[in-house]
Parts: structure tokens; sequence; C-alpha cells
């Protein structure tokens, strides 16, 4: 019998290319409001984008907030004069659009799904990751997503854990493997939560300070061969 019942994925950088959708779904926005894209743009935009998200992890901005502010700081650092409100319904439908996979996403889930049950843990927002869940190769895959502006708490919060697994059918905490490449919600959220924790690590980063995951892949078709060696 498998170790686990449950495996939980992050959705973005972990099953999502979240880096290509970004940057696509950032030129055809500033295509379709008129505004001349440059590379820079999408570097400052990654900086602010993560301060905010940083933000919204420790409670001190709500997803709604989220949505304008990383515009407003994105343009008054390039000097580009236009709404952000505006400018953030469009991308938002731009990145909606985009369900690039992870390599080898596709192939592993198609294998993890015969012993598995699994679901997605995401703080991203809400019409982003269902119009992407639904749009990808993925989606008869997965069980369930949550998603913290649906449930008003995010990841590494414990009740956003706390509401994931009522959704879930409140399984055992032993039978659930989290798998996400970020340190903080993923990884130190779900191990002080009290589970099991799978590090994606494709830059094989040194360990940060904090709980060490029960172990780590570099790429997403190393997982199958981990998890047969924690039956």
């Amino acid at each position: 019998m498998a170790r686990y019942q449950w495996l939980l994925f992050d959705a973005d950088g972990t099953l999502f290319d979240y880096d290509r959708a970004e940057a696509a779904a950032l030129a055809l926005a500033c295509d379709q409001c008129g505004i001349p894209f440059r590379p820079d743009l999408v570097a400052t935009y990654r900086r602010v984008n993560h301060e905010v998200w940083q933000a919204l992890e420790k409670g001190l901005m709500t997803p709604d907030e989220l949505k304008e502010r990383r515009f407003e700081l994105l343009f008054a650092a390039t000097g580009i004069q236009r709404s952000a409100a505006e400018f953030s319904a469009r991308y938002l439908e731009c990145l909606g659009q985009c369900s690039e996979l992870m390599e080898g996403a596709r192939e592993v889930l198609d294998v993890l799904k015969r012993d598995y049950r699994l679901a997605i843990l995401t703080n991203g927002l809400q019409t982003v990751q269902r119009s992407r869940l639904d749009r990808s190769a993925i989606r008869e895959h997965i069980a369930d997503i949550v998603i913290s502006e649906e449930i008003g708490f995010a990841k590494p919060a414990p009740e956003y854990f706390d509401a994931a697994f009522q959704r879930l059918g409140n399984p055992s905490k032993r039978e659930v493997l989290m798998i996400g490449d970020n340190w903080v919600s993923d990884i130190q959220g779900a191990a002080r939560y009290g589970l099991d924790t799978c590090w994606f690590n494709p830059c094989r980063q040194p360990f940060p300070e904090g709980l060490p995951p029960t172990f780590e892949v570099a790429g997403l078709r190393e997982l199958p061969r981990r998890l047969s060696i924690a039956t």
C-alpha cells in the first residue's frame, strides 16, 4: 500500500510554468492596452509582484489590494501613465489563458493518478487559477483545487491548511504529502502543520533555515521514483 493517499501540489512554479505565462500575459496585456512593451518591464514587474505576494502571505494585504497595487508600483517605477485597475483586469484575463505546464507535469500526473488522489493548493487568484486549470492538460487528474482567495487565508497560515483538509474530507496528516517550490508557503507551512513535504527545487538551492523537507526533487519526473522509495 502506498504510504500517502493524497499528493497536494502547489500550482505556480510546480505544476504550471508561471515564469513563461507571466511574461506572455504581460506582453499581451501591454499590446491590448497600447503600451509599448519593453524587456525591462518583466524584471521590474517580477520584483514588485514578489513584494506584494510576500505581503499577502504575511496577512498585510488582501487579494483585491494586491491586484492593483503591483501595477501601481510597476507604473510608478517605469513612468507608465495608465490606470492600474484597468490594466490589472486585462492582465488577469490574459494570464488565465496561459496554461503552460512545467516539464514532465502531464506525464508524471498520468502515472501518479493511478495510486494517489491529487489536489492543488495555491495562493493564486481565483479567476486565473480556475481558468488555467480548466484549459490545461491535467484538469481531469485533479480532484480539487484550494485557492487562498476563495477561503480567506493564504499559505503558510495553518487556517489555510485547516480549510484545505476540510475540503478534502479530513484525511490523516500522515497520509498526505505537500509538493511545492516555495520554501516558506509550501514547505515550511506544510511542515509546521504536520505534513511530510517534497521540495521541488530545480535550481538545487541549498536548504534555507527552517524545518527540512522530507525529500526534494529537481524535476517532476523524479517524483514517482522517490514516492516508491517512501512506500
